[in-house]
């Protein structure tokens, strides 16, 4: 796997990378990840075509998922501990 670019964003860590025809984003918040698998078969313009995908609607959603993938982890941290 090797990373093609990374994207600048101010709350996230976005990298692309590229492994076994397809395209992975990867975005980091803190500990948690979010990883996305694209075929490049399925991209017309290759790489040009991922940044096309990663429009403001999307990140809303990676954002709102991050904080939910966080409450969850918090009460599986707690049930364990407490």
């Amino acid at each position: 796997m090797r990373v093609i670019a990374e994207v600048p964003h101010p709350e996230f860590k976005v990298s692309i990378m590229s492994m076994n025809q397809k395209f992975i984003i990867k975005i980091e918040q803190g500990s948690l990840e979010q990883t996305y698998k694209i075929p490049d078969m399925d991209l017309t313009e290759g790489v040009n075509s991922v940044f096309e995908l990663l429009d403001e609607e999307f990140y809303k959603t990676v954002a709102s998922r991050f904080t939910d993938m966080r409450k969850d982890w918090k009460a599986t941290y707690f049930r364990y501990n407490y």
